[in-house]
């Protein structure tokens, strides 16, 4: 069985839409949700359902034992990496966070050996330049 963390663009489609069930709720995939998602998730949930959607999906993963943190080796090398996003292929992190919370995300699979499934090709291919991880790219639905 393979590793998975799903990025919360698919979470959110799958939320609002039921889109992506097919990866979000897969048996043959152990899924692990990042802490860096869960914040987004979070951050985003304004209403008393969106609340109580982020609410249920931190409680599976926390009874199941798989959220998946940063470690300070994962933020040691994010450093490096969002500092090679900006010399080498233009990135601004000062005006763009999300990709801070990507590179996170990516170190984070990879620290323990997951794929990361996410609709943000742009991001996730440009992280994957420089520092290989696994990567599944989920096409967003209308």
């Amino acid at each position: 069985m393979r590793r998975l963390v799903i990025d919360s663009g698919v979470y959110i489609d799958w939320l609002n839409a039921g889109h992506h069930e097919d990866i979000v709720v897969a048996r043959d995939d152990v899924k692990y949700l990042s802490a860096v998602v869960l914040m987004e998730l979070r951050a985003g949930a304004f209403s008393v359902r969106e609340r109580r959607l982020a609410q249920r999906l931190e409680t599976t993963f926390l009874r199941a034992g798989r959220i998946l943190s940063p470690t300070p080796a994962v933020f040691s090398e994010a450093g490096e990496v969002l500092r090679g996003l900006q010399s080498e292929r233009g990135y601004n992190i000062e005006r763009g966070h999300s990709i801070v919370n990507d590179v996170l995300i990516a170190l984070s699979a990879r620290s323990i050996g997951a794929i990361v499934a996410t609709q943000n090709a742009r991001d996730f291919q440009a992280i994957q330049s420089l520092r290989t991880f696994s990567l599944t790219l989920v096409w967003a639905q209308a």
